[in-house]
């Protein structure tokens, strides 16, 4: 006889960014919820992403500030070393405390069921765990996403790094080669340029991360080549081979065909929902062509009482839209609110030294709506606190709409950056006109004070 379903009030796939607050909020309204894992809890931000990578990076600041210690007064008896095994220490004592401690909340939460297990939809209010059959009237999809792996000429035949990889690396390369030019591969070229290791990025866009302005990405170009990063963009790949010891990529340029040999190879192009072993088939839940789940604005599915939440939704690719999927899906089941996605405003940051803080439009993007705008600039050399630091990189820059003085979009490539941006983001999410600012009196010396002045900068363009 065949085992009975094990019945819930929803089942939630994954314990990512959005599963465990989700449980914890479905729990505190009775509801019976079990969470299915089956690997790591935490998912990409805990585990390979932003908790490893930004401890590293700040390993990678501080071998440059020691590296840089004379420019300040400071006097080291000898020059900086790595040690790549506590680099790597730090930064697994953090994924492992992130891990347990999302592990033991869920754990230890009433109403919660934990089960280990690779899950797999047999229907729409249907899954199996490793031969047991669980039911609910609601499915949470948090499953998240993995590193692509390209289809280049003789990849499968040389070994390869993805940032699983990186982050577990107590190594430091001779040469690192890195395929991909965009967030991820910057961050790993800078922190082991710092390291010690030679870097090479090569990027098949005619610049680096294409997605943002001209001016971000040729100034991003420039503070990575200042220290000692080979960069090649507008690079078609056309052989992956072993080289001796080491691993050759031949490539062809606008200048003709090269070949850029190194000691490991790191893909960072790109990432991948991990939907593909999920059977979202037998429910019937549609895809996209790259395989991300096709959601609506308030993350359900085609199947009704089915969602997906997190990185497998292509909704959103950071930890932080992932919590706001959470929240959008709260508020609206539990709260009786009405939040949607496309009214999220997109806010990101690239890792680099000094950091990029972005949030909504690029000035490219803003062009394109057609709008009349307002612009202003400011390099990092005005800005005192930057200055100071002798950290001025960089600038910062916002867009405004001319008629009514609403911010479409800013950018703080600089010291500070990461941070200072969210003054413009909250401004931005309260629908506050650039001359709300005026009458501010912000703490100096900051980064953050500048942005008044900055939007009082602001011109029509001609």
């Amino acid at each position: 006889m065949a085992e009975q379903p094990q019945t819930f009030d929803a089942i939630i796939i994954g314990a990512g960014q959005a599963g465990p607050s989700l449980a914890g909020r479905l729990t505190g309204a009775g509801m019976k919820v079990a969470v299915i894992e089956r690997q790591h809890f935490g998912g990409t931000c805990v585990n390979t992403g932003c908790k490893p990578t930004k401890t590293m990076v700040a390993s990678a600041y501080a071998a440059r500030m020691a590296q840089r210690a004379a420019e300040f007064g400071v006097v080291l008896a000898a020059p900086p070393g790595i040690d790549m095994t506590i680099v790597q220490a730090r930064a697994g004592t953090i994924i492992a405390d992130g891990r347990s401690g999302i592990e033991n909340w869920l754990r230890g939460m009433e109403g919660c069921t934990v089960i280990r297990g690779h899950a797999r939809f047999t229907g729409p209010r249907e899954v199996s765990v490793d031969g047991a059959t669980l039911t609910a009237p609601r499915i949470f999809i948090n499953v998240g996403g993995r590193a692509s792996v390209p289809d280049l000429p003789g990849l499968a035949d040389v070994p390869y790094l993805t940032n699983t990889d990186m982050v577990e690396m107590a190594e430091l390369p001779e040469h690192l080669v890195i395929i991909g030019g965009s967030y991820i591969g910057l961050e790993f070229a800078q922190m082991f340029a710092r390291f010690g290791a030679r870097v090479s990025v090569i990027e098949r866009s005619p610049r680096l991360i294409a997605r943002e302005d001209e001016d971000v990405s040729a100034t991003v170009r420039e503070i990575l080549e200042a220290e000692a990063i080979k960069v090649h963009t507008g690079a078609e790949i056309r052989q992956v081979a072993r080289d001796g010891a080491g691993i050759a990529v031949r490539i062809e340029t606008g200048g003709g065909r090269q070949t850029v040999t190194g000691s490991h190879l790191l893909l960072a192009i790109g990432r991948r929902p991990n939907t593909d072993d999920l059977g979202v088939e037998a429910a019937g839940i549609a895809t996209d062509a790259r395989g991300y789940i096709t959601v609506d604005d308030h993350l359900q599915t085609n199947v009704p009482g089915v969602y997906a939440l997190g990185d497998c939704n292509g909704r959103g690719a950071f930890t932080h839209t992932a919590y706001n999927d959470f929240e959008i899906v709260a508020a609206n089941l539990l709260d009786g609110q009405d939040w949607k996605v496309s009214e999220r405003l997109p806010g990101y940051a690239l890792y680099i030294d000094p950091p990029l803080g972005r949030v909504g439009m690029t000035e490219t993007e803003a062009r394109k709506t057609g709008r009349k705008l307002m612009t202003a600039k400011r390099p990092m050399t005005r800005v005192g606190r930057a200055v100071e630091k002798a950290e001025t990189q960089g600038f910062m820059k916002v867009v405004a709409e001319a008629q009514t003085g609403r911010i479409l979009g800013a950018a703080i490539l600089g010291t500070g950056g990461d941070e200072a941006i969210h003054g413009l983001l909250d401004a931005m999410n309260a629908d506050l006109p650039a001359r709300f600012f005026q009458r501010a009196v912000p703490i100096h010396p900051t980064v953050s004070e500048l942005i008044p002045t900055l939007l009082a900068d602001l011109r029509p363009e001609v």
